[in-house]
Parts: structure tokens; sequence; C-alpha cells
């Protein structure tokens, strides 16, 4: 794994990682948004031929997270899963046996649509539409929100990517943490997902995933 970088946040000291995530060393808690379990069987069962491999591959990363920053707690800002049950979500429910000490919070994304019971057996405390640890909040779709009560908040759902330019007319586009004045909005965790092109103004700041490192832009 790559080493992180030090984000400095609300007084809040983040560890950026090169594979999606940020750890909140305060809390001792690991953050990521978008991780789609269960995508590649849903194409899969729709006769498109997407490898298990890419699904096990998330999920070797995130057990890697959790072995090099030893969390107490793992804050999911929405899309932990991708549509209904499928044999992917039994290898997950084989996964969380072996964390079973692991504290999961999961604030529901549009794709979290197993039946409540799905989370609760499998020892998933979900919130609706937001959670509050100060001095951080976490909802998975920042989209409309106007009133932030004094709250930095955490998000999801739209992929963020920004476009980087090179000699001549050459640009790559790569996935991507943003962080403005109110919010900040993850990367997808899974790389089996689009990118949403950003455009940050100024006093903002984004750092780019590029060949597993992270590059701050601005």
């Amino acid at each position: 794994m790559q080493t992180p970088i030090s984000y400095a946040q609300n007084g809040q000291n983040l560890w950026l990682s090169p594979d999606r995530s940020i750890y909140w060393e305060d809390k001792r808690a690991l953050i990521l948004s978008d991780l789609h379990f269960g995508k590649t069987g849903h194409f899969r069962k729709a006769g498109i031929a997407v490898p298990q491999g890419v699904y096990k591959e998330d999920l070797q990363r995130l057990v890697q997270l959790l072995q090099y920053f030893q969390p107490e707690s793992l804050i999911v800002v929405g899309d932990l899963f991708h549509s209904t049950a499928n044999l992917e979500l039994e290898l997950f429910r084989k996964w969380r046996s072996d964390f079973s000490n692991l504290s999961i919070q999961l604030v529901k994304g549009n794709h979290d649509i197993l039946n409540p019971t799905w989370y609760s057996d499998t020892n998933l405390t979900l919130h609706s539409h937001r959670l509050d640890l100060h001095p951080f909040g976490f909802t998975h779709d920042i989209t409309g929100v106007q009133q932030f009560d004094q709250c930095y908040t955490f998000s999801g759902h739209i992929h963020p990517g920004i476009r980087v330019h090179g000699g001549g007319r050459q640009s790559l586009s790569f996935p991507c943490f943003y962080f403005g004045h109110d919010f900040a909005v993850l990367p997808a965790f899974s790389r089996f997902t689009g990118t949403y092109l950003i455009q940050p103004k100024q006093q903002e700041t984004v750092f780019a995933i590029i060949e597993n490192k992270i590059v701050r832009l601005q």
C-alpha cells in the first residue's frame, strides 16, 4: 500500500490514502464512499462478462487498509452495496464475520436498497440521511444541501474526478479528493466506476490519485 499523506481539516488530522479512503486519526475511523459491492455480479447476471476478480480486488484493498490503520470504526458515506442481494454479497457476509469487532456506520446511499434485515443481520448501523460526529457530518449526496449547520460535511455519490493537462492539448482525468469551504467529496472506493469531472474554485483543495500516489493540485 502506498504511503498516505496528512491533511488538516477543522483542527482534525486526516490521512488521505491513494487507495481512496481517509483515516480520521482523532476518532480512529476509516472513511470511504461508493464501494458498490455486488455491482460486478449484477453485470454478469445481465450477460456482461465482468471478472469477479474486480470485486475481490476491492475487498482485498479494504482488508489492507484495515490492517494498515487498525481503525475502531468504518464510516461508509453511502453506496456500500450496489443493488439487491447476489452471490457477491454472500462473500461480504463472510468477510464481515472475519471483522466482527469492527463498528461499521453506513449512511444510506441511493444504491443501498437491501432489505433492512440484511443490514442488521450483518451488524451494520444504518443512518437514513446523515451521521454527525463533531466536528464533521456525513451524508451521501451533497446536491441541494443549503445549510451545513457549522458542521463540515463529507459526502460521496458523484465519483469526483479532475482533468490534468500536459504538453500541447494532451490531458488525462483522475479520481480525486475534493475539499471545499463547507464540504468534501470522496472518490469512489470501487475502481469499477466512472468519474464526474469537477471544476474547483480558488481556495478549494483537490488531491488527485495518480499512479497510486496522492498529488495535490491546488
